[in-house]
């Protein structure tokens, strides 16, 4: 099992930066794909970005392309989220999220097995 703790979050003007981590504790955090999720009030949870186990493969959602990157660190059990060039749009609470993989990606909210508390990013225009 694996506990995630996201942190970094915040308030920010627009066109400014924000980077997130997650913190994994429990074991093989290396065999884990990661991915990061948003969710606005009155919204569904949305994708923003995934990572395979290794770091080497990384997907976005097209409006976080070329704004936002995932990485992840696995000596130190922690996947990151940078964000660049903030938009109010991107106010929401940021999650991330966990599953078992060989080599996989997943995109999908149900898809994933773990989950954190969330932490809330707040753009002001």
């Amino acid at each position: 099992q694996v506990q995630l703790v996201e942190s970094g979050g915040g308030l920010v003007q627009a066109g400014g930066s924000l980077r997130l981590s997650c913190a994994a504790s429990g074991r093989a955090f290396s065999s884990y794909a990661m991915g990061w999720f948003r969710q606005a009030p009155g919204k569904e949870r949305e994708l923003v970005a995934v990572i395979n186990w290794s770091g080497r493969t990384i997907r976005y959602a097209d409006s976080m392309k070329g704004r936002f990157t995932i990485s992840r660190d696995n000596a130190k059990n922690t996947v990151y989220l940078q964000m660049n060039s903030l938009k109010p749009e991107d106010t929401a609470v940021y999650y991330c999220a966990a599953r078992a993989s060989t080599d996989n990606l997943y995109y999908t909210v149900r898809e994933y097995d773990y989950w954190g508390q969330g932490t809330q990013v707040t753009v002001s225009s």
